[in-house]
């Protein structure tokens, strides 16, 4: 029994170093937005991210967890899984479009997000959300409420957040694809510049302004 405790032991002392030099991961938790709907996956926005981390010699692992259509209640559904197989340092949580396109209701959206803000959180992520805004033609009202969402969980919650995230990119039609709701493959590096104003404060004190005016 004593050799078998010795032999455990030994194990984990082993396996200790390997865990503590792991890449950290960034999981990118959104819908077609993010998934390169549309365009080649090599110039979406996410692999733009990873190439840009890598141009900064910042050592992460970006990992795209982002499925075309899904909505805050699918992600909430399939972050306990992507959390404990991914254990992100940082997650970027970029739902909600498809919520607002089929009229859910903002409080169910500001319900599920928060429980995925309460998630990563609980499994040691810090949290970087990418705000969304809908099309004119859904009613001012209701865009402005479903928008409110976001800017509302940013305060409470105190996570980092991208007001909007296609800021820039939404309201130039040559920047997006025929259908008018997702981006084309143009629109990607402005996207990363969105995203990455919000996600520097997160990886520390190593990322710098790719303009070089840090």
């Amino acid at each position: 029994m004593r050799t078998l405790s010795c032999i455990a032991v030994l194990i984990l002392v082993l396996l200790a170093p390997a865990a503590a030099n792991a890449t950290p991961r960034i999981v990118v938790l959104g819908d077609s937005l993010s998934a390169a709907y549309g365009i080649d996956q090599r110039h979406g926005w996410v692999a733009l991210l990873r190439q840009r981390l890598r141009e900064q010699g910042l050592d992460y692992e970006v990992v795209n967890a982002s499925i075309t259509g899904d909505t805050t209640r699918g992600g909430l559904s399939r972050l306990p899984s992507t959390l404990e197989r991914e254990q992100p340092a940082i997650l970027i949580i970029a739902l909600g479009g498809n919520d607002g396109l089929r009229g859910f209701a903002p409080q169910q959206t500001r319900d599920n997000i928060r429980r995925m803000i309460e998630l990563g959180r609980a499994a040691g992520a810090r949290i970087l959300l990418l705000g969304v805004k809908l099309p004119a033609n859904y009613g001012k009202a209701f865009g402005e409420k479903f928008h409110r969402v976001y800017l509302d969980l940013g305060r409470d919650r105190q996570v980092a957040l991208v007001p909007f995230f296609l800021a820039g990119v939404a309201e130039t039609r040559d920047l997006m694809q025929p259908d008018g709701i997702h981006p084309a493959a143009a629109a990607q590096p402005l996207i990363l510049e969105n995203v990455w104003t919000g996600l520097t404060p997160l990886l520390g004190s190593t990322a710098s302004d790719p303009g070089g005016s840090d």
